[in-house]
């Protein structure tokens, strides 16, 4: 069965096929490896108050990859986040925090192919986050200390961690085309169109990581890590009611800013189009799946199924982030052999 173009745009994510077989146990395994690694680095940097900022952080990345905005005729961009997770909760936590959300997109809402999961992962994930966080942690000494060089830094790593996606994509093609289109032709078409949809990407994450930081900036990676001596904003706001905020606001990106996403394509699905190799891509296996489509079934009313489909998203994103960094936190530590 081949892959409905009639399906909901806001679908986001590669969809099986795109990449040949290869490409894909490939990138499988390089991103398993990779998350593999990184969660073995957690077990000494994960700390009480990280674990519901790192499930809030999923919850909000989740919410506002529901959001289409436009970025030229007929092309639209989306959030990927991995940056914002990044300078947050650090590299590490950032990539797993995005890998959470792409995972649980795939399996209950059919977005994103389950045999493209390598490829996903590894562009969305691993390589805008560990990319994007190197950056920022470059801008930071370019820019120097305070408020506003956090959020130029982010500003920057946030638009060049979008391209370094798009780019990672245009690589995989160069192994694993399934059409007869060139290297040369896709990375053009990929960077050029990225481009343009990191500056959403940079608005966004620089509006987020603002926020946090006018309110606590202790709790915010990125800073603790950079700039210890940032002013805080006094013991008015608690961490609490940061992250209850920050609750709040995916909840209503699903549920409410959602219904105002445009129909047009995405920027990977525009590409895949103009440059021919949108036939490639294969129906999902989950296709008839509760909340396929970011639509509920059995609600006949379009704005409460995508609603209700958006808040179950939230909160089982939430859930299982804070499963597994609470499994990992609490995991012994094997002592190594003398």
């Amino acid at each position: 069965m081949r892959y409905d173009r009639n399906r909901r745009e806001d679908v986001i994510h590669a969809p099986d096929g795109f990449l040949n077989t290869g490409t894909a146990v490939a990138t499988a395994a390089i991103s398993a490896g990779t998350l593999g690694v990184t969660l073995r680095q957690l077990r000494d940097v994960v700390a009480g108050r990280t674990i519901p900022l790192a499930g809030v952080t999923a919850a909000f990345v989740f919410a506002a990859q529901m959001f289409n905005f436009p970025v030229a005729a007929g092309t639209t961009g989306h959030l990927i986040g991995a940056a914002l997770a990044a300078i947050l909760l650090g590299p590490h936590l950032g990539a797993i925090v995005v890998a959470v959300v792409v995972m649980v997109q795939a399996v209950f809402f059919a977005d994103g192919g389950l045999t493209a999961l390598g490829y996903n992962i590894l562009n969305m994930a691993i390589v805008p986050a560990y990319g994007g966080y190197t950056v920022f942690a470059l801008m930071r000494r370019v820019f120097g200390s305070g408020k506003g060089s956090v959020i130029a830094a982010t500003v920057v790593a946030s638009w060049l961690s979008v391209v370094l996606s798009a780019s990672a994509f245009a690589i995989e093609w160069l192994f694993g085309a399934t059409a007869p289109v060139t290297f040369p032709q896709v990375f053009a078409a990929m960077v050029g169109v990225h481009m343009l949809i990191g500056v959403g990407e940079a608005v966004i994450s620089s509006v987020a990581v603002g926020a946090v930081v006018s309110t606590r900036p202790d709790i915010v990676h990125g800073v603790s890590e950079v700039d210890r001596h940032m002013p805080e904003a006094g013991g008015r706001v608690t961490t609490r009611a940061v992250l209850v905020c920050g609750l709040l606001a995916a909840l209503f990106l699903a549920a409410i800013v959602s219904q105002f996403a445009l129909g047009d394509p995405d920027g990977l699905e525009s590409v895949a189009e103009t440059e021919g190799f949108i036939d490639s891509a294969s129906q999902h296996a989950f296709a008839d799946w509760a909340f396929a489509d970011y639509a509920t079934r059995g609600v006949a009313n379009e704005a409460v199924s995508l609603a209700v489909a958006g808040i179950f998203g939230v909160l089982i994103t939430l859930l299982v982030t804070w499963g597994i960094v609470l499994a990992v936190r609490d995991k012994p530590i094997r002592p190594t052999s003398t």
